[in-house]
């Protein structure tokens, strides 16, 4: 069967990652995958549609996220123009299989009156590919043999010996030029450096590249044989799910039920159905600094500097402050991130080791391993500028158009200075505009709510005072984004 012929190709975007490993520009809060690391125009995110788009037979996609980072993904798929199917919100991340099984069954759902069974191109959000003519060529090549009900798993050319990333032996060796399907002989994790020095020099090996293309009945079938219970689990959960605005919010106590089992592990180690396709286009999962840092642009000392920086005999080193003076000073293969409320000082070469630390952060209570002091909320976006026993004090932006919830707190009142642009400010029954160097007090208790009435940005100062500051203390009467 031809490209041609082949009714519908469905991108299943996996966004749920947590990106631990590029802290502290990349946490929990607002991960890599949102993240534009690589000075072009487009997110991560936004990059992984976009250089499979024009592909023939391609649908919109399907996003998989956690519904913490639901509005980022709305946002970022709409500032590039496209409309998901549907986007899932898993409750918790359980790995690839409980992710791509509900997929695989909502993209059945969407397509059930139309007899089409859909080519599944299972994609992670955060990688680089440089060559996109050779990544489509290994798609295309893909499609052939996805459509007789096999699983096609793509395999990346070693270029080092990495003990970082899984390894797929293809049962004879690859040829990268002409980009044909192996039968897979076996997968094998991260190897010591011993053994992924010789797995270097074999062709039959590959770098497992985490993405994948399988038609939806054929993933299911091998899901619903291997593992029942997560089949069984996502089937229930999705048939439950409620939908929320523009999102599909996943049952929680259905999913939790779910292995947390990559796909690797689950079907493609056991499968008789596996075949490998070499892919030569200059990929990178972007998994830590030293990554960042070999496909970025640098200097002729091999460094790159980005941001308010002043290096003086310094070597292949990356360098990067968001927004105090950050110089360096003979400095060789290091490290050095600075954001707003924390700096990362690391040699290149430890930079694997920084998940572990941020787990350590996590371990001793330090907000700063998973939260920024900019959050992202559909209205717009907040800055914790400094903080007291019982005050607090923001810098609030609220997109044009756009409200806040309207809303009370039971532990503080606020105090609103506008510094930039028009407020419209609802205080118990009374309304009223403000412009800059205006103010109103909120007291404690009262329903109130922050609206941008103007197709200009909003800029204000929020003053709170109270015996908890806490963002949990509030409560919602009336919500545009069904919070």
């Amino acid at each position: 069967m031809s490209l041609k012929e082949i009714n519908k190709i469905v991108p299943i975007i996996l966004a749920g990652g947590t990106g631990s490993r590029l802290w502290p520009l990349s946490r929990k809060s607002f991960p890599k995958q949102f993240l534009n690391l690589l000075d072009d125009e487009f997110t991560m995110l936004q990059k992984t549609y976009k250089r499979i788009e024009n592909l023939q037979n391609i649908c919109r996609p399907i996003v998989v996220c956690n519904e913490e980072h639901r509005f980022i993904v709305g946002h970022q798929m709409k500032a590039i123009d496209v409309e998901p199917l549907s986007i899932l919100l898993e409750p918790e991340g359980r790995n690839t299989t409980p992710a791509i099984t509900v997929a695989a069954l909502k993209a059945l759902e969407i397509f059930k009156d139309t007899n089409v069974d859909p080519v599944l191109l299972i994609l992670s959000s955060d990688h680089q590919i440089k060559d996109i003519h050779n990544f489509h060529m290994a798609i295309k090549n893909s499609i052939d043999i996805a459509s007789k009900g096999n699983l096609v798993i793509f395999g990346v050319e070693p270029t080092f010996a990495s003990t970082g990333y899984g390894y797929i032996k293809s049962e004879n060796q690859l040829s990268n030029n002409n980009a044909l399907p192996n039968k897979v002989d076996f997968f094998t994790e991260k190897p010591n450096k011993e053994t992924a020095e010789l797995f270097l020099k074999d062709k039959q090996y590959s770098w497992n590249s985490g993405m994948f293309v399988f038609k939806a009945t054929s993933i299911l079938d091998e899901i619903k044989s291997f593992t029942p219970e997560i089949f069984n689990n996502c089937k229930h959960c999705l048939e439950i799910s409620k939908k929320d605005l523009d999102f599909i919010r996943l049952e929680k106590n259905s999913f939790l039920k779910c292995d947390n089992v990559s796909i690797d592990i689950s079907v493609f180690e056991h499968t008789k159905k596996a075949f490998v396709i070499p892919l030569s286009c200059g990929w990178d999962d972007v998994g830590s600094w030293e990554s960042i840092w070999k496909i970025s642009k640098k200097d002729k000392k091999g460094n790159f500097v980005k941001g308010k920086t002043l290096i003086k005999n310094t070597e292949n080193s990356y360098i990067q402050s968001d927004e105090r003076l950050v110089v360096g000073l003979g400095l060789e293969n290091i490290i050095i991130v600075e954001t707003k409320d924390a700096v990362l000082v690391a040699n290149k070469n430890s930079s694997e080791s920084i998940k572990n630390i941020v787990s350590f952060m996590n371990e001793k209570g330090f907000i700063e391993s998973q939260n920024h002091k900019l959050v992202f909320r559909p209205w717009g976006s907040f800055l914790s500028i400094e903080v007291g026993n019982s005050w607090q004090i923001k810098k609030i932006e609220v997109n044009p158009g756009a409200s806040l919830s309207l809303q009370m707190h039971f532990h503080r009142s606020e105090h609103w200075v506008v510094v930039d642009g028009t407020a419209k400010v609802e205080i118990g029954n009374n309304e009223k505009i403000i412009g800059p160097n205006e103010s109103v007090y909120i007291p404690l208790g009262t329903k109130h709510r922050l609206s941008n009435p103007t197709r200009l940005p909003l800029t204000l100062i929020e003053i709170q005072s109270g015996s908890y500051l806490g963002e949990d203390d509030i409560k919602r009467f009336e919500d545009n984004y069904g919070r």
